[in-house]
């Protein structure tokens, strides 16, 4: 069965399923609550975390996803290596070890902090709303992907001037330039100015 809002829950410790919650924060990111996670996403919208993950190979090249097709929010879109959302309490770097593990089936052989950024991006297609204070992260992948088809429909590592180019006839997820804008100081710094980001 697909994945929806309304049925997306996760094990607790003692094993009955709960559904997920998302950490609310202020506009500074200081955690003010819980909200379920299809409450978070309804029109207007609450402010919550999440992280965006950019991992790159040894040649400076981007590992893009695209989402599954059976994904309730953006499906079949391509966006950056991993994002989500930390549980509540779990620190953000963590939770981008934790799911682009689960996603991908590696772990970064480098993972780095790459500043934070605010938005709000609603989404036509399925009428939720990223209403955002996304933690940022870059780093290097060198294991060999191993994709969990329930999350990811494909990946591909792309050089700046091909992801220019899918990026211009393909569909890309509603935050990806937002979050790629506010993570280039550190992904220059990560892969060189050779490499063109």
């Amino acid at each position: 069965m697909p994945i929806t809002p309304a049925t997306e829950t996760q094990l607790s410790p003692n094993g009955t399923a709960e559904p997920i919650l998302l950490e609310l924060v202020d506009e500074n990111g200081v955690t003010t609550g819980t909200a379920e996670k299809l409450a978070a996403h309804q029109p207007p919208g609450q402010l919550h975390r999440a992280f965006s993950v950019f991992l790159f190979d040894e040649r400076g090249r981007m590992l893009l996803q695209q989402r599954a097709l059976g994904k309730y929010h953006s499906p079949g879109v391509w966006s950056n290596t991993c994002c989500g959302h930390p549980y509540p309490g779990e620190a953000p770097f963590a939770a981008a070890a934790r799911r682009t593990h689960e996603e991908l089936g590696v772990s970064p052989s480098l993972l780095a902090q790459a500043g934070t950024v605010r938005y709000n991006h609603p989404d036509p297609a399925s009428g939720l709303v990223e209403q955002e204070y996304n933690h940022l992260f870059v780093g290097l992948v060198q294991q060999t992907l191993a994709p969990d088809p329930e999350e990811v429909g494909g990946t591909a590592f792309v050089t700046a001037a091909e992801l220019a180019e899918r990026h211009a006839r393909e569909p890309f997820s509603a935050w990806f330039m937002t979050v790629l804008d506010a993570a280039r100081p550190a992904i220059k710094e990560l892969t060189g100015s050779a490499a063109g980001w």
